[in-house]
């Protein structure tokens, strides 16, 4: 009889276990109905517990107008959920010119107003569209 009762006490707790462990995933793309994109296969934003993952907004010029449209894009993908910038832990930023990004880096400071997440910058040869010359991808993280 005890070898029956552990035995389904190790099945209780893996059913708990698996129930525990789903997660629940919504999404916000470009307020689009079907909140993601099914050609290229993503979404803008998903949201997970209190996580967003922000997909990578671009652009083909890498000038200073250029490059505030894209946090201006992202921006807006963290209001979707009511962040803003001090909501960002994370930011990964492709380019196809390192050196320009680094000279603009003035333009991407001022929508963190001093207070920078974890970032990471690399030189790409090209991005998803060949013309784009920058994508920035964000993590946010929302209060509980």
């Amino acid at each position: 009889m005890k070898i029956v009762s552990s035995l389904f006490f190790v099945l209780i707790t893996f059913v708990g276990y698996t129930q525990s462990h789903t997660i629940t995933k919504d999404k916000w793309h470009w307020d689009m109905p079907s909140k993601q994109d099914t050609v290229a296969g993503y979404t803008q934003v998903l949201k997970v517990d209190h996580v967003l993952y922000i997909s990578g907004a671009v652009t083909t010029e890498l000038t200073p107008e250029g490059i505030r449209q894209v946090y201006k894009a992202l921006e807006k993908s963290l209001k979707s959920y009511g962040a803003t910038f001090q909501n960002v832990v994370k930011e990964n930023l492709y380019t196809t010119d390192i050196e320009t990004m680094k000279a603009y880096n003035s333009v991407r400071k001022t929508f963190y107003n001093g207070d920078f997440p974890a970032a990471t910058w690399v030189q790409v040869s090209r991005l998803y569209m060949s013309e784009a010359k920058l994508e920035v991808e964000l993590i946010a993280h929302l209060p509980h």
